[in-house]
């Protein structure tokens, strides 16, 4: 039990890492700072999650965690609708099979997960959904990618959802995706679509996992609610843990 003067500990928020090749050869873990601070300011402990090779070493991992954060990423190739265009490579399969373990026990257990862009894909493709492996040209959607010309572009938001609670019915948005959701997997609901259409932001129908397709923490200024939100959760999930000693 905590004095009035003691501060509440900040909850642990994973944060996923990508993996690239260095020069030499040898493979670096690497995270835009922008997430870690994104954490930071809503009140969660950022720890940056390591590439786990076991099923045991990511439930073990997981287990110390009170929330998930799913970074942006290159491809993912489970579940495509169309093939992948050349301004876009494959994730490396080593961050994939991580990123999958850990997500999926956090999917399982129904804990707090945020994923952003890779991430959201990620984890409707987990659920059987499908890929539009080029959004622009398998849906003839507008153009999504900063790489491309995109820019900001408003999403309207579904009433009833997490994501409207937190924003509300519309909010502008960054395009830095060539992938989108074409069909969401199963237990995952659209929560938010762009003018043309394409799926912005899905969720599960109890909210513990959001899903954005844009990047929230690169937005200005950056949509700390999202953010908030999962901290909030993830505290309220780590004293119900205490409350019945697990």
């Amino acid at each position: 039990m905590l004095s009035a003067t003691q501060t509440p500990p900040r909850p642990r928020i994973g944060i996923t890492t990508s993996l690239n090749p260095t020069e030499s050869g040898a493979l670096e873990q690497r995270l835009d700072l922008a997430y870690v601070r994104a954490v930071e300011r809503a009140g969660g402990l950022p720890l940056l999650v390591p590439m786990l090779e076991t099923d045991e070493a990511a439930d073990a991992f997981a287990a110390l965690l009170d929330g998930l954060v799913v970074t942006g990423g290159p491809a993912v190739t489970d579940g495509l609708v169309g093939a992948l265009p050349d301004d876009i490579d494959e994730t490396h399969p080593a961050r994939t099979a991580s990123d999958v373990r850990l997500l999926r026990a956090f999917l399982d257990a129904r804990r707090p997960a945020l994923g952003v862009c890779y991430g959201m894909q990620l984890a409707s493709a987990l659920r059987g959904g499908t890929i539009y492996a080029d959004v622009q040209r398998d849906a003839d959607a507008d153009i999504h990618s900063s790489g491309r010309g995109g820019t900001t572009h408003p999403v309207a938001v579904e009433p009833g959802t997490r994501l409207h609670a937190l924003v509300g019915g519309a909010v502008d948005v960054n395009t830095r995706h060539v992938q989108a959701v074409a069909e969401p997997g199963a237990g995952l609901v659209v929560s938010a679509r762009a003018p043309d259409g394409t799926v912005e932001a899905i969720e599960t129908a109890d909210g513990t996992f959001v899903g954005l397709q844009f990047h929230p923490e690169a937005m200005s200024p950056p949509l700390d609610a999202v953010f908030e939100d999962l901290v909030a959760r993830a505290r309220a999930g780590r004293e119900n843990r205490a409350g019945i000693g697990l």
